[in-house]
């Protein structure tokens, strides 16, 4: 039995172990129960609102009209929701394809071969393959393992901690982090040019080419006996400016909008970006970081490749940018560092002073 002050053991050797109660650790409270559903059939569900799609091909189209349209169509996603389904995104498929291919593999290792890259998260190392410790007072623990590994700039990555095996991991790793980057720079560029800004000030705002960080979490949700009592990962939002997510079309994530758990489609050929806390405050709220949370299902394991786009922890205060205040929109945000709104979201103690972000779930490097 899993206990709140030892490490847990793998998900994925419990989900094997032929187990069909899952331990009381990973049971979520009784009033998130209740709101915990069959992912596949609320996937197929046409009912309710549905988690934006956007066509990226016309971005830098040279017709203005059509430019025009695309960016609009981004910016009215980003306010409404902070999270949608990109496609025609330039990332070319056989990059895709090559890591998602290298992570799977990783994954399909002996468990003995990834601990050769086990991470020591009480020594404050996060960096490696790993399980999610209990944070909480309840010991709550989340049904999935992970590998988690800085990837750009290529100057702050620890190629020591990579995998060798899959050959593919690093070279495929690399290229798709590569393209990461140029779609974030892209998609800031957007974003900035919405809020009335010049085309690069998001990106300057968040550490620009060199200390804007990419950190990839490739998540491994196992097969669970009992879906509807488990979370993957729990409802939280993500700290980062930008976060893209590719899947292996297996569903999972969903979205709290407008008051429902609305599940995300699997469109094929898409990368999903959320919105994130960063890019939220600098928005003074006008783009949001939507809460969001991951299911997990009996018959399929999910993997999600997650790619964090963050600022620096200490360069940069983060506040709304004096363009997006005014009198009648008065600084939602008090200013903070990166490293201080991390430990605000998760250590902050109730009465404690509460701004908007408050109100949601704290996640690390959490995303589903």
């Amino acid at each position: 039995m899993v206990s709140a002050t030892c490490p847990s053991p793998r998900v994925e050797i419990l989900a094997r172990s032929g187990i069909n109660t899952i331990p009381k650790e990973y049971v979520r409270p009784e009033e998130e129960l209740k709101s915990i559903g069959d992912i596949f059939a609320e996937e197929k569900s046409i009912d309710g609102p549905q988690v934006p799609t956007i066509d990226l091909e016309a971005i830098n189209s040279d017709d203005e009209e059509t430019r025009r349209k695309c960016h609009e169509e981004l910016k009215q996603a980003a306010m409404e929701w902070g999270v949608m389904h990109l496609i025609n995104h330039g990332i070319p498929e056989e990059v895709v394809n090559r890591v998602k291919i290298a992570g799977r593999e990783f994954f399909e290792l002996p468990v003995e071969e990834k601990e050769k890259y086990a991470n020591d998260q009480a020594a404050g190392n996060v960096q490696g393959y790993g399980s999610k410790l209990a944070n909480n007072a309840s010991g709550q623990l989340e049904w999935e393992d992970y590998f988690f590994h800085s990837v750009f700039p290529e100057e702050k990555r620890d190629l020591s901690i990579w995998p060798k095996n899959p050959a593919d991991y690093i070279p495929a790793t690399s290229e798709y982090a590569k393209q990461i980057r140029a779609l974030a720079t892209k998609i800031l560029s957007v974003l900035s040019l919405e809020l009335g800004l010049e085309q690069d000030r998001l990106e300057k705002e968040v550490g620009g080419m060199e200390d804007l960080t990419l950190q990839m979490k490739i998540n491994y949700y196992p097969k669970c006996p009992q879906p509807e009592l488990a979370l993957g990962v729990e409802a939280h939002t993500d700290v980062s400016a930008l976060t893209f997510i590719l899947h292996n079309m297996v569903p999972g994530l969903q979205l709290f909008y407008k008051g429902n758990w609305v599940t995300a489609k699997c469109v094929p050929n898409s990368i999903i970006m959320h919105i994130g806390d960063t890019v939220e405050i600098l928005s003074n709220g006008r783009y949001k970081s939507i809460l969001h949370r991951g299911l997990v299902n009996k018959e399929k394991a999910r993997v999600s490749w997650a790619v964090f786009c963050e600022p620096p922890k200490e360069k940069i205060v983060l506040k709304p940018l004096p363009e997006t205040v005014s009198e009648a929109e008065p600084p939602r945000f008090p200013p903070r560092t990166f490293a201080q709104h991390i430990e605000h979201k998760l250590f902050r103690k109730s009465g404690d002073d509460e701004d908007v972000l408050d109100v949601k779930k704290p996640s690390d490097h959490e995303s589903a």
